[in-house]
């Protein structure tokens, strides 16, 4: 059964000495807002993420991240699920029922709006982005001592945040449940912290909190991510020279104050909030977030 309540998602993660996520298009380099100077993260990037994960635990997605055709991968899904039309055997992935897809096939072919849509993730203050020149591991050419030389991009620090919305009526023809919500959201975590290769190690997940409406509540809060205030670690405002210069979390708090008024003045159409939070993230505002009557709270 389709989950009925329309949820909103908020998602902070950190960025130590790596690349949350490099354009192609422009040698790598992290992409970023020329004029605020913020981290970017496409949308795509915190799918992958959650996809990843799920390729780790033995479910079904339908894009795997293996370089194959679309044949290739339905042939593999069909004979793994044992169902035989397009519709029947997406029907049975994750993300298809999560995030959507367009299928043209043979003879079949349809398109799904993903109830799930993230927007682009931003961090809550500009940054630096350094270049970075080494050696490789081999010469160039048999005969010659040289080495060739690598380039790459890194950022020393940037708290992220993510924002993201599910929307209970594109979930009524994907077949999206509550239990996948769960997945997604226990994939988001997981699969953040198993960013472990070389130019992504040392991302970490900070907080999660995902509003539940009621049913029938058609409307959102929205923007989540616009509702914190990143502060110094005593509180004070921090100038863009002062944000660029931060290289840790313990040099700063997130202010959710103006977050937990959004949450009070919708409390009448709110289920519940659940939060998880690493208690290694500040939070000016903590108590007023765990006085909500209607907020479950874990702590990682």
């Amino acid at each position: 059964m389709s989950f009925t309540g329309r949820r909103e998602i908020l998602f902070l993660y950190t960025v130590k000495d790596a690349n949350p996520n490099g354009d192609p298009l422009n040698q790598n380099h992290p992409r970023y807002d020329e004029d605020t100077e913020q981290v970017l993260v496409s949308d795509v990037r915190i799918k992958r993420t959650i996809r990843d994960q799920w390729v780790r635990e033995g479910k079904y997605v339908f894009v795997d991240g293996e370089s194959k055709t679309l044949k290739t991968r339905f042939e593999e899904l069909r004979k793994l699920t044992g169902k035989s039309t397009g519709k029947e055997v997406l029907g049975e992935c994750l993300d298809t029922r999560l995030f959507g897809v367009t299928f043209a096939l043979d003879k079949e072919a349809f398109s799904w709006t993903g109830p799930v849509q993230f927007k682009w993730g931003r961090s809550l203050h500009a940054a630096t982005f350094e270049f970075i020149q080494g050696t490789a591991a081999f010469a160039t050419k048999e005969d010659s001592q040289q080495r060739s030389f690598r380039n790459e991009y890194k950022v020393p620090f940037a708290l992220i945040a993510v924002y993201g919305i599910a929307n209970q009526y594109a979930a009524r023809f994907t077949g999206a449940s509550d239990q996948d919500l769960e997945d997604l959201a226990a994939a988001l975590w997981t699969g953040t912290d198993n960013l472990i290769t070389r130019s992504k190690t040392e991302h970490k997940a900070r907080l999660y909190l995902e509003i539940e409406y009621r049913d029938g509540f058609n409307g959102k809060i929205g923007s989540l991510d616009e509702k914190l205030v990143l502060l110094s670690r005593t509180g004070e405002k921090l100038d863009r020279d002062a944000q660029k210069a931060l290289r840790g979390l313990d040099e700063v708090m997130v202010d959710v104050l103006p977050l937990v008024e959004a949450l009070k003045k919708h409390q009448k159409v709110i289920k519940q909030v659940k939060v998880i939070h690493d208690p290694e993230l500040l939070l000016k505002g903590e108590d007023d977030l765990k006085g909500l009557g209607f907020l479950a709270l874990e702590t990682r």
